[in-house]
């Protein structure tokens, strides 16, 4: 999965606001504490509308707030409004006609890159927005995934999650 310089601004746009919860922010003040240029601060603030995770507001004291809990709402959540799913592979769209594979039910690597997927969707939504910004948590690797016995059991259970079929392209 590659993170994309549009995601990595959002976070830093997000972080700002789960800092000003009862405020409002300008696009201007987030674009410049965060190194964020405006231009594109401007596009990444209507992709958080669109996404339902700020609201804009007009007028001369306008600007951006938050609209979620970030107390509920995980870091998956955030990059999934921002890129769209994760994903590790392009293994179901990588048929000659934009279908899957047509070695991936026999395909060895299918089931690793499906664990892998597995493995960063928990991660990534193992904490909240609110606990990264805050420092209070760190995201955590389910001991599931670090017991090599338990492989087969992780990557079936991928198999079977449309969440991890997607490539994300940066």
């Amino acid at each position: 999965m590659d993170i994309s310089r549009k995601t990595d601004y959002a976070l830093r746009m997000m972080a700002a606001l789960v800092r000003h919860p009862d405020g409002v922010l300008s696009v201007r003040t987030a674009a410049d504490d965060n190194d964020v240029p405006y231009s594109f601060a401007r596009s990444i603030q209507h992709d958080l509308v669109r996404a339902g995770l700020i609201e804009s507001l007009r007028g001369s004291r306008g600007g951006m707030r938050i609209a979620i809990d970030p107390d509920e709402t995980t870091l998956l959540q955030v990059v999934e409004a921002i890129q769209g799913p994760v994903g590790v592979s392009s293994c179901d769209t990588a048929g000659t006609n934009g279908g899957p594979c047509p070695r991936m039910e026999q395909c060895r690597f299918n089931p690793i890159w499906k664990g892998a997927c597995a493995l960063l969707v928990d991660y990534l939504g193992s904490v909240t927005l609110e606990q990264v910004v805050s420092g209070s948590k760190a995201p955590v690797v389910a001991p599931l995934y670090c017991r090599e016995d338990s492989f087969a059991d992780v990557a079936a259970e991928a198999a079977a999650d449309l969440a991890c079929d997607v490539v994300v392209a940066g």
